[in-house]
């Protein structure tokens, strides 16, 4: 019997072999821990690990995954996670297989996460010592104390980080205070009268869901410029395992946004 994070009580196999995968951040876990070999189904948007996943069948996307591809492949299990997937895909997928929905809000979450999966996969020892690395690396962060940035994550329309996400918990982690974190919603739409009077010092843009480059840097300088960006890796800003990996890209992003003090 396992308990989700929705506090839903299911029967799941003890040593699931048919696992599909719904969440990136958890495909990406499973292989970490071990268990690559019993996923048998993932999303387009599951692209780590690189060469492993692509011996994965694809079974649609984060919101839409598609029931009957899903059932062609006989799961014994399918994790998927609240925000990412739909309240709806997962009523429908639950009449396949046992649906087991993980959320993660903060950087404790993500620890959650690692060792729930662990605890499905019946790898609760690496999922444990998984998360002890991760937790002694990021505990020795730098720290960017009195930094005020936005971290923006899609265009057309400008669309910033907000409380009550992983990111944001990521923000707070290292020091950073996120000018946006009151504003209503967890991804606000805003202009850019807006993000003038958010009057952050520095501006994050991420390399996904929206792929911000040097040219979107240049119009954001049209309207602030007296405000640097920094281009950033989407992906290491993902929970999960991918936190491992994540560690030494933040702590120099940190110093580089030191620089801006």
């Amino acid at each position: 019997m396992f308990t989700d994070h929705l506090n839903r009580e299911m029967n799941v196999p003890k040593f699931p072999q048919r696992i599909v995968s719904i969440c990136p951040a958890i495909t990406e876990t499973l292989h970490a821990l071990g268990a690559g070999s019993a996923v048998v189904g993932r999303t387009k948007y599951c692209i780590f690990p690189e060469k492993e996943v692509e011996k994965i069948s694809v079974v649609g996307g984060t919101k839409d995954a598609d029931p009957e591809k899903v059932r062609a492949l006989s799961p014994d299990l399918i994790l998927a996670e609240k925000e990412e997937n739909t309240k709806e895909n997962v009523e429908t997928l639950e009449q396949i297989a046992p649906v087991a929905v993980l959320e993660v809000q903060t950087v404790s979450d993500s620890y959650r996460l690692i060792r729930d999966v662990g605890r499905l996969i019946g790898r609760v020892e690496a999922a444990e010592a998984l998360v002890n690395e991760i937790q002694q690396a990021w505990n020795a962060l730098p720290q960017v104390v009195g930094q005020r940035a936005v971290y923006m994550m899609w265009r057309k329309p400008y669309m910033v980080v907000g409380d009550t996400t992983y990111i944001q918990s990521v923000m707070d982690h290292l020091g950073i205070e996120n000018t946006a974190k009151h504003l209503e919603g967890r991804y606000p739409a805003i202009t850019p009268e807006l993000l003038k009077e958010l009057d952050p010092d520095v501006v994050l843009l991420s390399s996904e869901p929206f792929p911000f480059s040097e040219k979107h840097q240049r119009e954001l300088a049209e309207f602030l410029p007296d405000t640097p960006s920094i281009l950033v890796e989407g992906e290491m800003f993902w929970y999960g395992s991918k936190m491992k990996d994540a560690a030494a890209y933040l702590s120099k992003l940190a110093v580089q946004m030191k620089q801006f003090e």
